[in-house]
Order: structure tokens, then C-alpha cells, then sequence
């Protein structure tokens, strides 16, 4: 990762929905690379929200934070205004919902719209980077088929997703399709980032839903899930947004995942990093192990990503949750 004078001098960038997981390492890679950082946050007066990125280098001399609401058209104006590249990550991350519009839906498709509109309206922009997901590109009816290689080609199908009712699924689907055809109407030079299931250090101070599942299993489970995740490591994914706007080659969509593992696999690396903590031996159920798709990510690779050992990532994961009392080890 390139430390201080990174290129970003004099330029001034967009972060949406600043204190989520992955945006709080992007501003701060970002700033370490000498931009000046605009960074939307929905309530700039929670503690909980900016205190850790007020805290970071950089931040006294080129952070700026405004308000902003996924929903509200043009509220974006402002803050993209002047900037030379956005990075849109703001999208709500919920896996259980009483109400899937109001909750994801609307301010990932509308939020994403939003945005984008405004971006339109602004000449020095050069590129939009979005924040997808793999969710948006597996969701479909080839994924029953195991062992078929995945990537940037794949496209979740919105039906799939709402008959399996993987509501959060549907919203990344659809604000993704959403941005692609703004972006093509519109002129908009977009990238979009399609990230595994992020683990690694926390910036912020609040346990988010990614990092919970290894909370979860060094935390006194009694038995771990018959799952295997796109495992990736926060600081690849934020990596992979900043390479992805000053690339000036890179372009259409990037599956971000170092590597496919079934859990059984990470409880074992987990065991071997800390033989002291209770982390279960046995699997949910007695079904044969899901074993995923491979995920090919050759493109992730050309945007000179050198993905994080899993084991280093789990390692800094744990040692993050320790720090920050998540879990008395």
C-alpha cells in the first residue's frame, strides 16, 4: 500500500457514507495519498460516526464532512461539487429486514441515482467508482451449479434474488444495473467495485455485519455455518477503489475476493492463531460441506492488488475486536 505521497496531492475527492467500514479505510488511504477528502456522513454530530475519522492522518488539513441524505435529491450537489473523482459507498448493509423498499431498496437504488445526478451536473469530475458487491453478481440460477468459475461477467438476476428473498441482494442488484444505465445515458466514465465478504481491522467503533461472523465464532458458538464466503480483506478493498479511479485504464466491473474458503477452514486457521480461545469444532448441520464458486480474480490482480493472506487478514481481525473490547480474550 503507498504511504504518504501517493499522488493525491491537490486533488479533491467525494467519499459517500464516510463511516461505514469499507469508506472509513478508503478516507483514510485517501488521505495518506495527500487528497482532500469530501466526505458525506447522515449525522455529522454523532460522536460514533466521525471521531475516528476526524482522528486520522491527514484529516485536521483535508477532511471535510457534510451531511448528506441517500434520498433526498440533490443533497449531493455540495459535496461533489469541485471533485475530481466520487466514490459512492453509502448503502444501507441489513441481511434481515421487516421492510426490504424502506430499508435497502430505496436508498441503495434512489441513493445511488441520487448521486450519480448529481455528478452530472459537475464537469470536473473524471470518474465515478461505485461500491457493489459480489452479491450483485452471483445471485443467479448458475450458482446452483457448484464448481463453475465466477467473475466479472456474471450478473445477479433481480428475479432470483426476490424469489429467494435475499432482499439485500436485490438492492446491490439493483442499484448496481441502475448506476450502468445512468452512467451510459449520462457520460459518466463509472468503475464499479464488487467486493467478497470484508473482514480485517476496524476503524470505526462499531461492530459491523461482516466482521460479526468471526465475532460470532470466538465468541463461544457452539458450532460454526455450513458456508463458504468470498473472504477479502478491508484494506484490499479500499486498495482496489482508490487503483480504480487513478488507473486510467480500468474500467467496467472488479471482483474483489482473495480467496473462496468454507468455514471449517477459517475456524481452523482461527485455532491455530489462538489455541486458548473456545472456537467450535463442529459444523451447523451434518449436510455435505457447501463449497461455493470459485471466484476468478485475474482483473482485481491487473488493478496491481496483491491480495492479503487470509490468515493475516483473520489475524488483524481478531486482534481489532480485542482492541476494541468486542471480546475478553
Amino acid at each position: 500500500m503507498s504511504g504518504k505521497g501517493g499522488g493525491g496531492e491537490g486533488k479533491v475527492v467525494c467519499v459517500t457514507g464516510a463511516s461505514g467500514y469499507i469508506a472509513s479505510w478508503l478516507v483514510k488511504l485517501l488521505l495518506l495519498r495527500g487528497y482532500t477528502v469530501k466526505a458525506s456522513v447522515r449525522n455529522p454530530n454523532d460522536p460514533k460516526k466521525t471521531e475516528h475519522l476526524l482522528a486520522l492522518d491527514g484529516a485536521k488539513e483535508r477532511l471535510h464532512l457534510f451531511q448528506a441524505d441517500l434520498l433526498e435529491e440533490g443533497s449531493f450537489d455540495p459535496i461533489v461539487d469541485g471533485c475530481e473523482g466520487v466514490f459512492h459507498t453509502a448503502s444501507p448493509v441489513h441481511f434481515s429486514v421487516s421492510d426490504p423498499q424502506v430499508e435497502l431498496i430505496d436508498p441503495a437504488l434512489k441513493g445511488t441515482v441520487n448521486v450519480l445526478r448529481s455528478c452530472a451536473k459537475i464537469p470536473s469530475i473524471k470518474r465515478v467508482v461505485l461500491t457493489s458487491s459480489m452479491v450483485a453478481v452471483f445471485c443467479n440460477r448458475k450458482m446452483l451449479t457448484p464448481g463453475l468459475q465466477m467473475d466479472e461477467t456474471w450478473f445477479s438476476d433481480p428475479l432470483f434474488c426476490k424469489e429467494s428473498k435475499l432482499w439485500y441482494h436485490l438492492s446491490k442488484t439493483l442499484a448496481e444495473e441502475a448506476a450502468w444505465k445512468f452512467a451510459k445515458e449520462n457520460g459518466i466514465d463509472l468503475t464499479v467495485i464488487n467486493p467478497g465478504w470484508v473482514i480485517g481491522p476496524l476503524l470505526q467503533p462499531t461492530l459491523n455485519a461482516t466482521v460479526e461472523v468471526v465475532l460470532n465464532v470466538i465468541n463461544g458458538a457452539k458450532s460454526f455455518p455450513n458456508a463458504s464466503y468470498r473472504w477479502v480483506d478491508v484494506r484490499d478493498v479500499a486498495n482496489a477503489h482508490i487503483q480504480a479511479f487513478e488507473i486510467p485504464s480500468a474500467s467496467g466491473r472488479y471482483c474483489v475476493v482473495n480467496r473462496v474458503a468454507h468455514f471449517s477452514e477459517v475456524v481452523k486457521i482461527l485455532h491455530e492463531l489462538y489455541p486458548a480461545l473456545d472456537i467450535p469444532e463442529k459444523c451447523e448441520n451434518d449436510a455435505p460441506f457447501q463449497m461455493g464458486n470459485v471466484v476468478v480474480n485475474e482483473k482485481a490482480k491487473g488493478l496491481g492488488i496483491e491480495f492479503t493472506p487470509l490468515e493475516v487478514t483473520l489475524k488483524d481481525t481478531v486482534e481489532s475486536l480485542k482492541e476494541k473490547n468486542f471480546v475478553a480474550l
